[in-house]
C-alpha cells in the first residue's frame, strides 16, 4: 500500500523549500535522521509515495488536533521519484543535507484550511513541527486525495481542456486530479473567462470548453519551472490539432510554421488532415517558446536535423 509523509517547513526555511522544489529534492541533516525513528520512517517511503509539505501555519505546541481549523499559507503536494539516497554536491546555500530525496511536484496551493486538508493531515504537520521537520508517515494516500478533492471542489469547472501529456498514463486517479488542478490554473491564466479562443496551430476561433492548454515540452520530461512557464504552454483545439501535436504527427519549425512529421502518413485519412495544417503560422511564435518547440519536434516528433 502507498504511504503518505508530512514535512512541516517554517518560515526561515522558505528559500530552502523553493531551492528543493525547483531542484525537485527535499533533504536533511544525517544527524536529523539520527534521532529516533527518523530514519526508518524515510526509509519506508518508496517511488510513487506521497509526500506533503506544510509551510508556516500557527503555534505548534498546542494540545492534539489544535490544528484542525488552522490555516497554512503554503501547502506543496510532491510525489517521490527516487527513495532516500546520500549526495554531497550543493543544492541548498546554508549546508549540504547530504540525506535526500527525489521529488516531483505535483500541486501547490496558498491558504488552506484544515478543512481542506483533513484533521489527520494536519495533526501529521503540527507533530513534524514539533519534530523540526521530521516526516510523519502515514499509509495510503487518503489524506491527499481528500485534499484534490476539495480543492478541486472550489474550482471552476468548465473545459479542462486536454488530459496529462501521454508519458503520463501510468499516473494515479489522485495524481491526475492534481495534474490538472494546476492545468486548470494555467487555463485560467491564459483564457480566463473569455467564452471562445483561438488554436494555436489551425487558427479556428471556437468555444473556449473546446480549446485545450497543451505543454509544448511534454509535462513529465518538464521541470517544474517549465510546467509553470506560460511560453511552455499552448492552445489547441480539441477538434484534433491537441492530438496530434500531443503525438508527433505535427511539429512547429525553427521559422514558426507547422510541419508534418513522417508518422503522419501512417494513414491515408491522416495525411489529409496534417495536409491542412502544413505551412500555417503558429500564433504567438518567438524566441521564448523556441527552445520548448525544439525539444518537441526531437523528442516527440522525432525530427533531429
Amino acid at each position: 500500500m502507498p504511504q503518505t509523509g508530512y514535512i512541516y517547513v517554517p518560515a526561515p526555511s522558505a528559500e530552502n523549500l523553493e531551492i528543493g522544489l525547483n531542484a525537485g529534492l527535499w533533504g536533511w541533516r544525517s544527524s536529523a535522521l539520527d534521532r529516533a525513528d527518523a530514519r526508518q520512517v524515510v526509509r519506508g517511503l518508496a517511488r510513487g509515495d506521497f509526500l506533503v509539505l506544510g509551510h508556516r501555519g500557527p503555534n505548534s505546541r498546542v494540545a492534539p488536533g489544535g490544528w484542525a481549523n488552522a490555516e497554512l499559507q503554503r501547502v506543496v503536494v510532491t510525489q517521490i521519484t527516487r527513495p532516500l539516497f546520500q549526495a554531497t554536491d550543493q543544492v541548498w546555500l546554508d549546508d549540504t543535507y547530504p540525506e535526500r530525496i527525489g521529488i516531483d511536484v505535483l500541486s501547490e496551493d496558498c491558504n488552506v484550511s484544515g478543512l481542506s486538508l483533513g484533521a489527520d493531515a494536519m495533526e501529521a504537520l503540527r507533530l513534524s513541527a514539533n519534530k523540526q521537520g521530521a516526516v510523519v508517515a502515514f499509509e495510503g494516500s487518503g489524506t491527499v486525495a481528500h485534499l484534490a478533492a476539495e480543492l478541486s471542489s472550489v474550482q471552476d469547472s468548465s473545459g479542462l481542456g486536454n488530459a496529462p501529456h501521454e508519458g503520463d498514463r501510468s499516473m494515479s486517479t489522485v495524481t491526475q486530479v492534481l495534474v490538472r488542478r494546476e492545468q486548470r490554473k494555467i487555463r485560467k491564466a491564459l483564457i480566463g473567462t473569455r467564452p471562445t479562443a483561438s488554436c494555436t496551430f489551425c487558427g479556428r476561433t471556437l468555444p473556449s470548453r473546446l480549446i485545450g492548454m497543451t505543454h509544448i515540452k511534454r509535462h513529465s520530461e518538464a521541470s517544474r519551472q517549465e510546467r509553470l512557464s506560460l511560453n511552455n504552454i499552448v492552445s489547441a483545439c480539441l477538434m484534433g490539432c491537441d492530438e496530434l501535436f500531443k503525438h508527433g504527427y505535427i511539429y512547429v519549425t525553427v521559422d514558426g510554421t507547422v510541419a508534418a512529421s513522417p508518422c503522419s502518413s501512417a494513414t491515408i485519412d491522416l495525411r489529409r488532415i496534417t495536409d491542412a495544417l502544413i505551412g500555417r503560422t503558429v500564433t504567438d511564435f518567438g524566441t521564448h517558446r523556441a527552445e520548448f518547440f525544439r525539444w518537441h519536434r526531437e523528442h516527440t516528433a522525432g525530427i533531429t536535423a
